[in-house]
């Protein structure tokens, strides 16, 4: 009786089709919705903007400073409590 080789074949087309439809659903995977939220931050854990004598992300020097920010899950800045009150949607003066 003779082996046919179709076997192999059928399943290397079909996992190259599985790549491909995953390749097409990682296209659809969306970033959740964040928003900028000043105060909230851990010293060091800034995303960005941590006032004077600091470059961007990582470089607050204190917890909840007022002049940092950290992207927060967007609807929940101003939910967020700290030891120096809820976080800011706007940018200190």
């Amino acid at each position: 009786m003779k082996h046919r080789r179709i076997a192999p074949l059928a399943l290397t087309l079909a996992a190259l089709a599985a790549g491909v439809a995953h390749g097409q659903d990682a296209g659809n995977d969306r970033k959740p919705a964040v928003e900028k939220c000043w105060g909230v931050a851990k010293a060091g854990e800034n995303d960005c903007a941590a006032g004077p004598g600091t470059t961007c992300a990582g470089t607050a020097k204190a917890d909840y400073q007022k002049n940092a920010w950290k992207n927060v899950p967007a609807g929940t800045c101003t939910s967020i409590v700290t030891p120096h009150g809820r976080g800011s949607l706007t940018e200190p003066a």
